[in-house]
């Protein structure tokens, strides 16, 4: 019987999903709508945080909730105003580093629909 690969595994674990969040975050340091929704001087905790994060979502070790509880991604972003523009620049800079990975086709769309869907799921303010 075949041993079940989580998506985690499909794309290469660890190092991808760290290879992914260190890429995006360059691009959020210097990405004038996005920065000042970052309070932090250093972004390396968010960093550490969205990687945690979606490393868990995709399957791998649960250190995520083990540290921080329950994801709740309505309820902390809710201080920060997104709208349109946020969403928008948010998938960009997430655009460009998912680019990065090379991906197969079919492992890339999967994280595209999903950082597609969670995005515009933290809009909180109008257009």
């Amino acid at each position: 019987m075949a041993e079940q690969v989580t998506f985690y595994e499909a794309v290469g674990g660890e190092e991808t999903f760290r290879r992914l969040v260190h890429r995006f975050y360059e691009g959020v340091a210097d990405d004038p709508v996005l920065r000042p929704l970052y309070p932090e001087e250093d972004l390396g905790p968010a960093e550490e945080r969205l990687r945690l994060f979606l490393v868990q979502y995709w399957g791998g070790p649960n250190t995520y909730s083990q540290e921080r509880g329950h994801p709740r991604l309505r309820m902390r972003h809710g201080p920060f105003v997104i709208g349109a523009a946020e969403r928008d620049a948010w998938l960009a800079r997430m655009r460009e580093a998912l680019n990065d990975l090379d991906l197969p086709e079919q492992l890339d769309a999967m994280l595209w629909n999903y950082f597609t869907m969670a995005a515009q799921s933290m809009v909180n303010a109008p257009s």
